[in-house]
């Protein structure tokens, strides 16, 4: 594979597919479409995949992918931890939750990486393949079209201005997307409200904790064993970090306190409000997912909220489902508009039914209007069924989050590449 070199300001560089975004779904999507022998150049707007507090959850239908691919053994070398099953603490009471030994999968666990590995990975398998290209520090920024066409993207990279004109153009950037402004799209938003402090608590020992959320006094919180941390996320109403950062880190570290304890050292360690990242929780969909010579996955057409850790999951299916049912026809250079409904039409009712899911966890959790810095309302419906969790609920909770209401599987071949991208 020859060495890679950025464009120059002014060039055009023509290939079959340009996927702007180099998360999940945009990266996974170039791995499948460089594997299967299609031109494709991905858009990465940073230098690199290091970017703290992006969903590293890893369920059993993505393990599945990467066991299909030949890549699992060299993944779970990168995973911190794995859990068979989850639970939830409720006013000190531990809860067991879903479990994932009943899936029908290689790995029947879920497990955590962080995603700048995970992605890293990906990457390096993809470019192994000469007919796939990550751009690094490459920010697309408008649409090219021809008449009700969409025929390219202007970049903005290290040395100046490109274009990249392709077949297809994916926009796969995120809740975020600058494609999705530019390409004019109707968003439908659904109202949550709560957003999510990230920070990290220091360990002592080596001990391992599967619960992932804790609720006492109104309040809940996210704890993910990272091995000598966890990564934690407290749950506030939304608009109340200002509020919060008011009362002070004292009164901070203190809440957190509370609910864990025998971390009171590790909290301590806290000291600075830069040390605490707000996540803004969105949650929303696009109405229509392909215009001609466009195409929007991932984030980009659907914003999950962290509930139930399913963003990274539905992101890499996303991919896999638009690999298998466009890389031929990109292959062949004969992508048409009906061939770009196909995607949503495949992928659009997973994703809701997954959002429903999440807008009724947030209701029955957090309530549809409470004052920001109210206690968490937890309802009394919620506190029963909690108590109760049947192993029916939980096997089928397991199944929903380990596999999702779609699983996918790869079916793009490997094979060599139909052409090698230009520049002019």
């Amino acid at each position: 594979m020859s060495e890679f070199h950025p464009p120059q300001a002014g060039d055009k560089l023509t290939t079959r597919c340009c996927v702007v975004g180099g998360g999940p779904a945009g990266l996974f999507l170039g791995y499948l479409l460089g594997r299967a022998g299609v031109e494709v150049i991905v858009l990465e707007k940073h230098q690199d995949f290091l970017r703290d507090f992006r969903g590293d959850t890893i369920h059993p239908s993505t393990l599945e992918l990467m066991h299909e691919l030949g890549i699992l053994e060299e993944f779970l070398q990168i995973a911190d931890k794995h859990f068979d099953s989850l639970a939830l603490n409720l006013e000190g009471k531990q809860i067991e939750g879903p479990y994932f030994t009943h899936l029908p999968t290689k790995c029947k666990f879920i497990t955590f990486a962080p995603q700048w590995d995970f992605l890293n990975l990906i990457a390096e398998h993809a470019s192994k393949y000469p007919n796939f290209q990550v751009h690094m520090q490459a920010q697309a920024t408008d649409l090219i079209r021809q008449g009700d066409q969409i025929t390219g993207v202007k970049v903005n990279g290290v040395n100046g201005e490109y274009e990249i004109h392709a077949n297809l153009i994916v926009g796969a950037d995120g809740r975020g997307s600058q494609m999705r402004i530019d390409a004019g799209v109707k968003i439908v938003e659904k109202g949550i409200p709560i957003d999510v402090l990230w920070f990290r608590i220091k360990k002592s020992g080596d001990s391992i904790d599967h619960t992932l959320g804790r609720i006492k006094n109104g309040r809940m919180l996210v704890t993910i064993d990272r091995g000598d941390y966890f990564q934690t996320g407290m749950i506030i109403h939304k608009g109340y970090f200002d509020e919060l950062k008011q009362e002070g880190l004292e009164e901070f570290r203190n809440k957190v306190t509370d609910m864990l304890p025998h971390l009171a050292e590790g909290i301590a360690e806290i000291v600075d409000w830069n040390q605490v990242r707000l996540l803004s929780v969105q949650l929303n969909h696009i109405t229509n997912w392909a215009q001609p010579g466009l195409l929007f996955i991932g984030d980009a057409a659907h914003a999950m909220s962290p509930v139930g850790g399913v963003g990274v999951n539905l992101a890499v299916q996303d991919a896999v489902a638009t690999a298998n049912l466009l890389a031929d026809k990109l292959y062949k250079g004969n992508v048409t508009l009906d061939d770009l409904k196909q995607v949503q039409l495949r992928r659009e009712a997973p994703a809701l039914k997954t959002q429903r899911m999440q807008v009724f966890a947030h209701q029955r959790l957090f309530g549809k209007q409470t004052p920001a810095g109210r206690p968490v309302s937890i309802s009394w419906g919620f506190r029963k069924v909690a108590g109760l969790f049947a192993p029916l609920l939980r096997q089928k909770a397991g199944k929903i989050i380990g596999l999702g209401f779609l699983p996918e599987h790869i079916q793009t071949p490997e094979r060599a590449p139909k052409e090698t991208a230009t520049t002019t």
